[in-house]
């Protein structure tokens, strides 16, 4: 029997057409395809508002209600050049770590008249970041000009040019706290009046924040899954959140993270895979765990989440979850009934 010491990252890979790949979303959140899978392999297909269907009175759904910021700069060098951004997070001193193509540091200008400048710092052996500082504006002004100037961070596999829409509609109806680089995407399915009629059955609907960040879309590079390092990604939970899973359990209901990424908020925090850095009615802090086969959940006993690259850390959670075989059947069979793929694409509850 293998084991996570011989599991490779290969072995977390599928072919999937590219016309499959999702670059627009659903005319209507709520109207994307469900694909129900048991944790036992069986499948069942839905609309996404069929969802109700399957939660229970006294079960906890919990969102991440983090917000998406429009990460994505385009600047210009004094050469004329353009040079492409996405501001990963914000650090001390007003400045931001970015990524960028190249090896161009010194000054660009952002629309007409924004100036900044970027640097370099070696921060490992040959691993070099670079570092963004606004120049010619107040701090305050930051937020309003990402929203002006700025466009919504879309991977890179969506091959068009974000426009006005996916300010809206790369984004969940219940976003609340900015700070995201990619958007919580199975959340982007839901609607108020879904979540009204989930509330009406008797469901707990509870939120957390977890700012998506490099941890989540960082490529698995490792030949063997033991040795790959997930990146730091910044938590919010509420107190009393740990203690109303708990109480859930207990009456034997069922916790329903929605995605990925609210699930690596609740069992880094629960697997102590995590640093809190403030506990005043609020668990902040830190988690770079790396949930895959052979993880021990915590708390979970469903997820919904949408159909992932094929090598990456949210698909390797999802088979933690329920098998990695399950998993890559259930994309088999998602690939020939005609599912869309990835950020834009369609969702999959797995109970």
């Amino acid at each position: 029997m293998r084991t996570i010491l011989d599991l490779k990252t290969a072995d977390f890979d599928f072919f999937l057409p590219e016309n499959m790949v999702a670059s627009r979303p659903a005319e209507k959140r709520d109207h994307s395809r469900l694909l129900m899978l048991s944790r036992n392999g069986s499948m069942e297909h839905k609309r996404f508002h069929d969802i109700v269907d399957y939660l229970n009175s006294g079960d906890m759904l919990l969102l991440n209600e983090t917000k998406v910021f429009p990460a994505r700069l385009i600047g210009t060098k004094p050469s004329g050049g353009k040079i492409d951004i996405l501001l990963v997070r914000e650090i001390e001193n007003e400045a931001w770590e970015i990524m960028c193509r190249g090896n161009y540091t010194g000054m660009i200008t952002i629309g007409d008249s924004i100036r900044a400048e970027i640097w370099a710092e070696e921060k490992k052996k040959s691993e070099v970041k670079k570092f963004l500082r606004f120049r010619n504006i107040e701090y305050s002004e930051i937020k309003d000009i990402l929203w002006r100037l700025g466009h919504m961070p879309l991977p890179p596999y969506i091959r068009r040019k974000p426009d006005n829409e996916d300010k809206q509609r790369y984004q969940t109806v219940y976003a609340r706290n900015e700070g995201s680089i990619a958007a919580p995407t199975a959340g982007l399915h839901f609607t108020e009046e879904l979540l009204m009629k989930i509330k009406d059955k008797g469901v707990l609907v509870k939120t957390l924040t977890l700012h998506v960040g490099t941890g989540t879309f960082k490529p698995v590079k490792t030949e063997y899954l033991k040795t790959h390092l997930m990146d730091t990604e910044y938590f919010e939970i509420k107190s009393s959140l740990i203690d109303e899973m708990r109480q859930v359990k207990e009456a034997g209901n069922r916790v329903i993270t929605v995605g990925t990424t609210a699930t690596r908020a609740v069992e880094g925090y629960l697997s102590g895979h995590c640093s809190v850095v403030n506990n005043n009615g609020s668990i902040c802090g830190y988690t770079d765990v790396f949930i895959y086969p052979e993880y021990k959940f915590k708390v979970l006993d469903g997820l919904l989440t949408n159909f992932h690259l094929p090598r990456s850390t949210p698909l390797m959670l999802a088979s933690a979850f329920c098998g990695l075989e399950n998993i890559l059947n259930a994309y088999e069979e998602a690939i020939a009934m005609g599912y869309r793929f990835f950020s834009y694409g369609d969702a999959m509850l797995i109970l």
